[in-house]
């Protein structure tokens, strides 16, 4: 089990689905390609 601060830094933030860049939370296009396709990052493992 995580701690809450730990928790908040690993999946605080969004990820490109164009380079797979990892990017802030309040980002609204790609600091890398500059792609406005982001998505927040899973917290759900998949199956």
């Amino acid at each position: 089990m995580r701690s809450p601060v730990a928790e908040m830094r690993l999946f605080k933030m969004k990820i490109c689905m164009k380079c797979n860049a990892r990017n802030g939370w309040k980002a609204t296009k790609c600091r890398k390609c500059g792609s406005a396709s982001l998505r927040y990052k899973a917290k759900d493992k998949r199956a």
